[in-house]
């Protein structure tokens, strides 16, 4: 039987975690090691400074003492697997929130792939786009996303993982009815719109605080629908592939030119 790890960054008892491994079950086994608490745009980060404990809540089903998305998987891959023990998949998510464009650095979801790649396990990051109000997520559930990831999970054991090494999917569930959505639709990674929104506000004793507002969902227009951004306005399920080499290739010469 094929194996399965599961993470997420949104905690323990996400909603969409849950979803997650009720659609793997029937094709897998299913362990589950995730945050205790919510670790959204931690990105790629290790906890080095403090020890970290696995708390088992039930068979195959773990939560991190306070540890991040990577942290999950570096550490599952020393406790509960060794190297003649692997899982076959890893699989982070799903995501509450989009994680498209250059969100990507940003999200622990997305970096927990990054991690399994870089130990050399397949890797499929997923995630829920909603509304800027968030009303999606009630209206229409995990429903496709459970659909979309049951598929892909069932083609990669019934051939292979389509990427080489060091390179993972990265997912996006358009917020619509699974009944509407157009289908899988593979792209690039858009290029989102940004903004410096913060809150400032002060305590009771009058100390300044900041809170980081959540940014709106706006994205540079591109044409051709080849963004996942686009795909997913339009109602497709985004494939991203991604890779860990930040190289920007094109810029080798020039660089070099502007050294001489």
């Amino acid at each position: 039987m094929k194996h399965i790890l599961v993470t997420n960054d949104d905690g323990f008892d996400s909603k969409g975690l849950l979803a997650l491994a009720e659609a793997l079950k029937p094709l897998a086994k299913v362990t589950v090691v995730a945050p205790t608490t919510e670790k959204s745009a931690c990105g790629h980060s290790l906890t080095l400074t403090r020890p970290l404990h696995f708390v088992e809540l039930e068979e195959n089903f773990y939560k991190l003492d306070d540890g991040t998305p990577t942290d999950c998987v570096f550490l599952s891959f020393n406790k509960l697997f060794d190297e003649n023990n692997k899982p076959d998949l890893v699989i982070s998510g799903i995501n509450i929130g989009a994680n498209m464009g250059e969100d990507i650095t940003y999200s622990g979801t997305a970096s927990a792939a990054m991690e399994a790649v870089l130990q050399g396990i397949p890797a499929i990051a997923i995630s829920q786009v909603y509304t800027n109000s968030g009303e999606s997520i009630e209206a229409y559930g995990y429903d496709l996303a459970k659909e979309s990831i049951a598929k892909l999970v069932e083609k990669i054991f019934a051939g292979e993982y389509p990427l080489p090494e060091r390179k993972f999917i990265n997912v996006n569930i358009p917020p619509i009815e699974a009944s509407k959505c157009k289908g899988f639709k593979v792209t690039r990674a858009g290029n989102k719109k940004y903004g410096f929104h913060a809150e400032v506000h002060h305590n009771p004793r009058g100390k300044e605080y900041y809170w980081i507002g959540l940014p709106r969902l706006e994205w540079m227009e591109t044409k051709g629908h080849t963004t996942d951004f686009e795909a997913v306005s339009d109602g497709y399920v985004s494939l991203t592939p991604v890779h860990l080499d930040m190289t920007s290739h094109d810029d080798i010469a020039d660089l070099n030119s502007w050294l001489v």
